[in-house]
């Protein structure tokens, strides 16, 4: 993609590209999303669904540089080009994750069930974005299905082990699909 950065005028297909490509499809922060679901559910399980939470939020704030170093290590820079104007609106979606998960809090003060729940629907709301970021509809069907998970668990009282399990199961499945789908793979021919 470096050839787009100097003295070019960028289309949003040629930011979603880059996006694409510098990202790997966003398979791997996707990756790293689910592993922090995992093992939040795992915590929440053997230990308490509170710990689980902290869990949860201490592997969300590693979700990133972990994507990065695990598209670097597959040979993408785990970046975009710091001309791509898409690149606002990946800080801007995260400003807004983190303006919502107060509600989680305040929600799991009154039934500490719903707090996976509640963050399932706020990272579901993100990936609508990413729509737009990566030129991919699948992120809506990650959105979507993020978020009927989150409102099934929710009405059927799921334990928080159990949402936060769900949660890194329906990343795992996206993040493989979109692993294979990625840019430069023989899936894609890019």
């Amino acid at each position: 993609m470096n050839e787009f950065v100097n003295n070019h005028a960028w289309t949003i297909a040629d930011a979603q590209r880059d996006i694409r490509f510098g990202y790997l499809n966003g398979a791997p922060g996707v990756l790293a999303s689910a592993i922090a679901w995992l093992v939040s559910g795992c915590v929440a399980a053997f230990i308490s669904p509170v710990a689980g939470a902290v869990a949860l939020f201490a592997g969300g704030m590693l979700i990133h540089p972990v994507g990065a170093v695990i598209a670097k290590m597959l040979g993408r820079p785990g970046t975009h080009t710091k001309r791509n104007p898409l690149g606002a609106l990946a800080i801007e979606g995260t400003i807004w994750l983190l303006m919502c998960l107060p509600i989680a809090y305040v929600v799991a003060q009154y039934k500490l069930e719903w707090f996976f729940p509640v963050v399932l629907l706020i990272i579901g709301g993100r990936y609508f974005t990413f729509a737009t970021l990566y030129g991919h509809r699948v992120y809506w069907i990650l959105g979507g299905t993020l978020g009927a998970a989150a409102m099934i668990l929710a009405i059927t009282g799921a334990p928080a082990a159990g949402s936060a399990f769900a949660g890194g199961l329906v990343e795992l499945c996206f993040a493989c699909g979109l692993f294979v789908t990625a840019p430069g793979t023989k899936a894609t021919g890019e």
